[in-house]
């Protein structure tokens, strides 16, 4: 049915784009501990501060804050789009067309994603990929300058619009609002710290009930996304990771530019949370308002700076020998993803040890980091027999409506 498709040969891959992608996935696997595994944002403020020491705590929260949180998801984003316009390349070498292929992959990953969300873990990104994604398609043909435009408005404009309806909309609503997310999540740590599976899935699937329709704040993550996907695709289309000696100039300005800038608006964001978390409010305040106004665009360019410094480092043949661990990761990543909630639900939720609002958050990073140190090594493993993980080898086989020879 589907025989003028066909799924990318290990010959047409990348190496610095799976190593990038295995990079990227590390860094959203600490963040998804370091914030939601470990129960941090479930947890009471007293709950919280009585975890391990204080001050080892708050600086782990401080070093999170501006070194991790939403660079990598920024990263993964951008290597999303990144790969569809790879993919949109090579089907118009083959004198085919991309996007029946790419709508039912979407597809599949809209399933993938919506067991995942509801059945396992309330924090699922893929839905979200695969609704952005079906979008993505009306973007392909697009001029480079309408691509930026769009590009400004969802990433620079998006962000801010947002955080001034949030605190200049109707007071009542927006402490009512504030009140339920709060009830919500202490009835969601409940069901999580229950011995029972059925109760802490169930109470998973309750809360994503309850907070998934409320449409702003999908719209929000949709937006943002897709200006990440956006991103990806402008940098495949002047091939910039394909052709890193070309753009070299270019991408050490990235890195400058993304680390200095970067590092004063992530600097400034750091500063408005402690703030606010003195009592401050950026109602009253337009500084604060300022700082926390233009913290995604800190995301944005750090995460390039990330991106810029790794491409650099691998054109180094002793650094591509060390980097080149993460592809295999970067290979399977679906299959990584998947494994990662499975294997955190079972440390963390109250049916397997039971870590959850246990164990301070900065030794949630570690569990991670050894985690992925495993995956890194079962991946090596796995693909030394196997062309596919094992999702992605039933993702394409799916998508391509046969099955895919595994070896």
């Amino acid at each position: 049915m589907f025989q003028s498709s066909q799924p990318v040969s290990s010959q047409e891959r990348v190496a610095l784009v799976d190593a990038l992608r295995g990079f990227a996935l590390c860094g959203v696997f600490v963040s998804n501990t370091f914030l939601w595994f470990s129960g941090r944002n479930l947890l009471p403020p007293e709950r919280l501060q009585a975890l391990g020491s204080p001050l080892l705590e708050l600086g782990a929260g401080a070093l999170f804050l501006f070194f991790v949180a939403h660079k990598f998801l920024n990263l993964f984003g951008f290597l999303f789009g990144l790969g569809f316009c790879l993919q949109l390349s090579r089907a118009e070498a083959r004198g085919a067309s991309h996007v029946p292929v790419h709508l039912r992959r979407m597809g599949v990953l809209l399933c993938f994603g919506a067991v995942h969300l509801l059945a396992l873990w309330m924090g699922d990104i893929l839905h979200l990929y695969a609704l952005a994604g079906f979008v993505l398609v009306l973007f392909a043909g697009r001029s480079d300058r309408a691509l930026w435009s769009w590009v400004v408005l969802l990433l620079g404009l998006v962000p801010p619009l947002v955080l001034a309806l949030q605190h200049w909309g109707p007071g009542a609503a927006a402490e009512a609002a504030k009140a339920h997310e709060l009830a919500l999540r202490a009835d969601l740590l409940a069901a999580l710290s229950s011995d029972s599976v059925w109760t802490a899935q169930a109470g998973n699937a309750r809360y994503v009930w309850e907070t998934w329709f409320s449409t702003p704040r999908v719209l929000i993550w949709l937006a943002l996304i897709l200006g990440r996907f956006l991103l990806g695709l402008l940098a495949g289309r002047h091939r910039l990771l394909q052709d890193v000696e070309r753009h070299r100039p270019l991408l050490r300005r990235m890195l400058g530019w993304g680390l200095g800038m970067g590092a004063l608006l992530n600097a400034g964001g750091l500063l408005a949370f402690q703030l606010r978390a003195q009592g401050l409010e950026p109602t009253n305040h337009a500084g604060l308002f300022l700082l926390m106004a233009f913290q995604d665009l800190g995301y944005v360019l750090l995460g390039a700076a990330y991106l810029a410094g790794f491409a650099l480092l691998f054109q180094r043949e002793r650094w591509r020998r060390a980097m080149t661990v993460f592809a295999p990761v970067g290979r399977m990543a679906l299959t990584n993803y998947l494994m990662q909630t499975v294997l955190s639900l079972c440390l963390y939720n109250g049916w397997g040890l039971g870590l959850i609002g246990r164990v301070p958050p900065s030794h949630g990073v570690a569990i991670a980091l050894a985690l992925f140190a495993v995956q890194v090594l079962l991946s090596h493993a796995w693909l030394k027999h196997f062309r596919f993980g094992p999702a992605e080898w039933l993702w394409r086989s799916l998508t391509y409506g046969r099955l895919q020879p595994p070896r």
